[in-house]
């Protein structure tokens, strides 16, 4: 199987010979996260859309323990993705978990990507000694615990507080709906993959330029984190966003696409 099946691969926009923009999903979504996002950039970009192995309509007979027990399994995936696809060097969208795989896999082939769209990125989400992520890792360990004890009721009350807008609790429902298209046992181990991981050293090897959009209030990646990352990448850029929530490309999609178009304009 090819990896454009095996991934749900879904291209829209402007014709073959466009400039390609390809959009990556974040723990327990899918492409269907961008559908507020994506018609936006469609008459300058061939858009490009695509699931993670375990989730939306990809190839659940592709994920590998061995392979995707760490980010790096993830960003292969992802090389291997755009060889595939051949339309020359892209802006990568990653949303979350993927703007960590984004930069791994810029930094394995740099050749492949124009320029990075790091939404909400963390590179660590427990706190260390001068470093705030966000979470204790005794908090990480009791929020696997109990995605393991039981995903679904899990998945209902945790959505919610991903999307911090409880004034909208359809934008709960929708990543509710989309923590449950994915298939739980993958789920529970790219959980422990994600949050788990720490790549504060690879910042360091990226020379793509990159834009940081950072929301003024998350509680999955702070503010902190946000500034973390810029400090430590070479040649990026900061956009602060007026939004709440760790979901901005549903929460807040006009805000994003905004900061993107400002930093992806000639």
């Amino acid at each position: 199987m090819t990896a454009t099946a095996r991934h749900n691969v879904q291209i829209s926009g402007a014709p073959e010979g466009a400039p390609a923009m390809v959009l990556a999903h974040g723990f327990g979504c899918d492409q269907s996260m961008w559908w507020l996002v994506a018609p936006e950039f469609e008459a300058d970009y061939r858009v490009v859309r695509f699931d993670h192995i375990g989730a939306g309509g990809s190839d659940l007979a592709a994920y590998d323990t061995d392979r995707h027990a760490s980010l790096e399994g993830y960003a292969e995936d992802v090389v291997e993705l755009l060889e595939e696809l051949a339309l020359g060097p892209v802006v990568f969208v990653g949303h979350s978990v993927s703007a960590t795989i984004a930069l791994l896999a810029a930094a394995r082939r740099p050749e492949l990507f124009d320029r990075l769209v790091l939404v909400g990125p963390s590179p660590r989400y427990i706190d260390d000694e001068g470093y705030r992520g966000g979470f204790t890792a005794e908090e990480i360990d009791e929020l696997l615990e109990t995605m393991d004890a039981n995903y679904l009721g899990w998945s209902e009350f945790i959505a919610p507080v991903i999307m911090g807008n409880p004034d909208r609790p359809q934008l709960g429902e929708e990543l509710t709906n989309s923590f449950c298209r994915t298939d739980p046992a993958i789920a529970k181990r790219f959980a422990r993959t994600t949050f788990l991981s720490d790549n504060r050293a690879d910042l360091a090897v990226v020379r793509t330029p990159s834009l940081v959009v950072q929301c003024r209030e998350d509680v999955i990646a702070p503010v902190e984190v946000g500034r973390y990352v810029h400090e430590h990448l070479d040649d990026s850029e900061l956009a602060l966003i007026d939004a709440v929530g760790h979901c901005p490309n549903l929460s807040a999609p006009q805000a994003l696409i905004t900061a993107m178009r400002e930093y992806l304009s000639p």
